[in-house]
């Protein structure tokens, strides 16, 4: 870091010095994961409120949507929904320190050291370009910061200054966010106007790999046949596919393409089962903003719920 313009050795060490190391994080990471299937993952974001969340972001911010979708060629609805689901359009950004969260991986987790000291350098450095405390930032338990969540490398990678006022704002900033975020699409591939995915009709075994390797566009789908899949619905051309078999059901499993607008939803995050929650969120807010009937109504106050409920009981 010493080698790097605008780095001093004491300041570094002065900077460190005031980290506060979190030993719950390192737990966090210790615990063993689970996997859901989409029936029960769904809920927690496919839901009323994140749709009408959604629909008042896009009323909200229609003008800026519109140019941003325009200009990097990804649909408003995906990026509505992508904060949706990130941190509730901004409400739920992250509670630990970055600088806190990223240091204690770096030197207390053996197994990511490598990754987050580079993630750690990266953040220092975006705390100088855009001349801010680092200790001022606020993030996830693994330093995902802002309203999109980007890692300090995708920062750099990926986040833009749409409203040029020097800053790349994707803590407060729409447009900066909006933008941001878009860009990434754009960069991994997003194809506007071109289906995320369709559904396949799967014949045999012979399928096994695909799921093992289900976050690369290895095969066109005219190849996939030779592994007993195929497209239930015509498609245009012969795009790049990716098998995504989500249980929908308790023990009904629907198989699906994922295309190239899949794929990119899968760099954002690495989860079928959040891809999937994403295009379904979109489509809602999509629906519920072209047409207002759709729209969920608002919860009951907890008063009104408690009256229904005693009236229930009366019966």
């Amino acid at each position: 870091m010493v080698a790097q313009p605008g780095f001093e050795r004491d300041t570094l060490t002065e900077q460190l010095n005031q980290v506060r190391l979190k030993p719950n994080i390192l737990a966090i990471l210790d615990k063993p994961s689970t996997s859901r299937p989409y029936h029960a993952f769904r809920p927690d974001f496919v839901n009323d409120t994140r749709i009408r969340l959604g629909v008042a972001f896009w009323q909200d911010n229609a003008r800026t949507l519109q140019k941003v979708s325009d200009h990097y060629g990804v649909e408003a609805e995906y990026l509505v929904a992508i904060l949706g689901v990130e941190t509730l359009w901004g409400r739920d950004t992250g509670s630990f320190r970055v600088m806190d969260a990223l240091s204690t991986i770096a030197f207390g987790y053996p197994r990511r050291a490598d990754y987050f000291r580079k993630e750690l350098r990266e953040f220092l450095l975006l705390a100088r370009d855009e001349r801010l405390d680092p200790f001022e930032f606020k993030g996830s338990y693994a330093g995902a910061m802002g309203a999109p969540q980007f890692m300090p490398s995708s920062f750099h990678a990926y986040a833009v200054d749409w409203d040029g006022d020097g800053r790349h704002d994707i803590w407060r900033n729409t447009g900066d966010i909006l933008g941001s975020i878009a860009n990434y699409f754009a960069k991994h591939g997003w194809k506007k106007g071109e289906p995320l995915l369709v559904p396949a009709t799967v014949v045999g075994e012979a399928y096994t790999p695909l799921v093992e390797d289900k976050f690369n566009l290895h095969y066109k789908v005219s190849e996939l046949a030779a592994f007993g899949v195929t497209p239930a619905v015509p498609l245009q051309g012969d795009p790049l596919a990716v098998l995504a078999p989500l249980e929908h059901e308790p023990g009904v499993t629907r198989h699906w393409l994922g295309l190239a607008n899949f794929y990119a939803i899968t760099r954002y995050n690495r989860s079928t089962l959040y891809a999937m929650a994403v295009h379904e969120l979109a489509g809602k807010i999509k629906a519920a903003y072209l047409d207002p009937s759709l729209l969920p109504p608002p919860p009951k106050p907890a008063k009104a719920v408690k009256a229904a409920n005693r009236q229930k009981r009366r019966r």
